[in-house]
């Protein structure tokens, strides 16, 4: 029997139907789905040690379960002594099953382990599309806290095919990420 991530059958089980019945769709084909989640992991003291940005990809291919690229700084900036493709960053993009079974993992075992979490922001960014801020890499439990040399945030991206923020917001309440309760005005 082939495996299949839990949230990808919870989407098409209950998640498609109540998003069909809540926005009055009327095909499956105009509900929004997620298409992919991109981690990304700014690491701007790289410049000075270049074992950080070593540590952050090992880190991250750990965390996503796929291997993290090097990103390349586009141009010179003196003041911060960055030259032209100097390393400073990584990021992976997960599609399909990885997507799923990383989000599973966000939702079920590193938020719940952030200090004093009381729900994340409901902030989108016009399109549909939504990113959490996360500041410590140790809430993922693959991460070995005796061996992690320096504390670091990260981005993560939901990008989905929703045409409104609040298309967005039902798309991953369903999912369930644990939003703050919305202020309706």
């Amino acid at each position: 029997m082939e495996y299949k991530p839990i949230l990808k059958e919870k989407y098409f089980t209950e998640i498609v139907p109540a998003l069909k019945k809540e926005f009055n769709y009327k095909s499956v084909m105009q509900v929004p789905r997620l298409l992919k989640i991109v981690i990304n992991q700014g690491v701007g003291e790289a410049v000075a040690d270049k074992k950080l940005i070593e540590t952050a990809e090992r880190e991250l291919t750990e965390i996503a379960g796929q291997k993290a690229v090097q990103t390349v700084s586009k141009k010179d900036i003196s003041n911060f002594k960055l030259r032209r493709n100097t390393p400073i960053g990584v990021r992976v993009t997960l599609r399909r099953e990885q997507m799923y079974e990383f989000m599973e993992r966000l939702i079920a075992a590193a938020i719940p382990r952030i200090r004093d979490f009381r729900g994340i922001s409901n902030k989108f960014d016009g399109r549909g599309n939504y990113t959490l801020g996360i500041s410590e890499q140790i809430i993922f439990p693959e991460i070995d806290i005796d061996k992690v040399n320096k504390i670091m945030g990260m981005e993560i991206t939901f990008v989905t095919t929703a045409k409104t923020d609040e298309e967005g917001y039902a798309l991953l309440r369903e999912f369930g990420l644990p939003f703050k309760d919305i202020k309706k005005n």
